[in-house]
């Protein structure tokens, strides 16, 4: 390797493709549900344990804006990274392995993360 190679290390400066965007952001929501799974999976043992259980849980579900929140992230990232799974799934299969097809697939995922998450927080908040 060179050592006078040409570095650009300054992140504003690079633009990415919509391909790494959405690849980014199916990584980034892998570990939102990861992290999200430490905290979930102590309140679904709790809300399974007894009906007064359940009925604490969704008394902070529906009283504390914090937990609101973060259920909505949670189903946000969740279904965000079903959504790129899919993706994944259809250009193994061999269609929108172009540039431009996976432009356009690319596109198509974030479009509908977008949309689930509306969905999900007007679910959580409606």
């Amino acid at each position: 390797m060179r050592p006078n190679r040409p570095k650009n290390l300054d992140f504003t400066t690079i633009k990415l493709p919509v391909m790494g965007v959405a690849s980014i952001l199916h990584r980034i929501s892998a570990v939102i549900i990861w992290v999200a799974m430490f905290f979930f999976l102590p309140l679904l043992y709790i809300s399974l344990a007894s009906k007064g259980g359940f009925n604490d849980i969704k008394i902070i579900m529906t009283e504390n804006i914090f937990a609101q929140f973060f259920l909505w992230g949670f189903l946000s990232a969740f279904g965000y990274y079903i959504v790129g799974g899919i993706k994944h799934i259809i250009q193994e299969f061999g269609y929108f392995e172009t540039l431009e097809g996976g432009a356009v697939i690319s596109r198509f995922a974030i479009a509908v993360g977008i949309v689930l998450s509306i969905i999900s927080g007007y679910w959580v908040w409606g």
